[in-house]
């Protein structure tokens, strides 16, 4: 028994000296980033383009794994139920804040470890191009013109029900006192951003960023931004503001993991997120896709966090997607 004892207390002794040495050599394989949202979005975009940055830092590969449905549920969840060990990372989003208020999921900002806010984009007004034609439709003015001599009957898109860019279309609706029809795609703003260049429905209320392709082959045109600055990528393209309507609404994207993972592997990722979003090529890739690189580090985006988890419900009681939120 005493020569078992021995032998216990120095395999204990052993693995206490070898776990510091396996942390301080993470990451010694593969990595895998869970997206919430379908390939070509947004979020896929940027996730993408921060992992690239993230490869140049941890020396390991990152496969991005979309996991969607469920408007957006399936994947954040996943994040969340994945293994602590530091291998599986994800990008978290707006919708994160949304899901408690309409009963989607239980998860919420506390179910994770926040690494860094990588990203907010604004919202902008984007319809088909070929239907504003036909229809007079010169500017936001004209838009909303035409959306008040024919209520309900014009068309937008956005991603899943009562996700981000679902409530840029109440805020919409709410500041030009106008009624639209939103329609919702569960998989992202992608597939809206398609429905609209095709002229299945007549406009987007997606980023700007999202729109970026259709606009530039002339298929969509973009006729505001729901921010205070105009969109690098746009320039020649006003703010709602600029038109006379104070509409100001933007999504956020960031880098989170399972809570469990030990503290060195999290203070290791967040060196590294710290380093990625400086990276040059990130930068321009940013620049490319006309996304807004506004990071917060992990202590500044956990409680930037728990803040949405109060203004988010509070936005979509404004805009009618759910009873007003009991008092804190």
């Amino acid at each position: 028994m005493k020569k078992f004892l021995a032998l216990t207390l120095a395999l204990m002794l052993a693995l206490a000296v070898m776990a510091p040495a396996a942390f301080a050599d993470y990451p010694t394989k593969g990595i895998t980033a869970i997206n919430p949202w379908g390939a070509g979005g947004g979020t896929d975009n940027c996730l993408r383009a921060f992992c690239a940055a993230l490869e140049k830092q941890l020396g390991q590969t990152i496969t991005v794994d979309n996991q969607t449905g469920a408007g957006g549920v399936i994947g954040h969840e996943a994040i969340a139920d994945a293994d602590p060990d530091g291998y599986t990372i994800g990008m978290i989003t707006w919708e994160l804040a949304s899901y408690g208020p309409l009963d989607m999921s239980e998860y919420t900002y506390e179910n994770y470890i926040p690494l860094c806010r990588v990203n907010t984009d604004a919202a902008a007004i984007t319809v088909n191009t070929k239907w504003a034609a036909d229809n007079g439709i010169t500017d936001l003015k004209t838009f909303i013109d035409y959306c008040k001599a024919h209520p309900g009957e014009v068309t937008m898109g956005g991603s899943s029900s009562g996700s981000v860019w679902h409530v840029a279309g109440g805020y919409l609706m709410n500041a030009a006192d106008i009624d639209i029809k939103m329609i919702a795609y569960s998989d992202g703003a992608a597939a809206a951003v398609k429905a609209a260049a095709q002229n299945e429905i007549q406009g987007v209320t997606v980023s700007a960023a999202e729109a970026r392709s259709f606009v530039e082959s002339g298929d969509l045109t973009m006729l505001g931004v729901m921010d205070t600055v105009r969109n690098d990528v746009f320039p020649d393209v006003p703010t709602c503001q600029e038109q006379g309507y104070e509409i100001f609404y933007a999504t956020q994207r960031g880098m989170a993991v399972p809570l469990g993972v030990d503290d060195e592997i999290v203070a290791t990722l967040e060196k590294a997120c710290a380093a990625a979003i400086e990276d040059p090529d990130f930068v321009a890739a940013m620049a490319a896709l006309g996304q807004k690189i506004d990071y917060l580090d992990g202590k500044g985006y956990g409680e930037y966090l728990a803040q949405a988890a109060k203004d988010v419900p509070a936005a979509m009681a404004t805009v009618g997607l759910i009873d007003e939120p009991a008092a804190a």
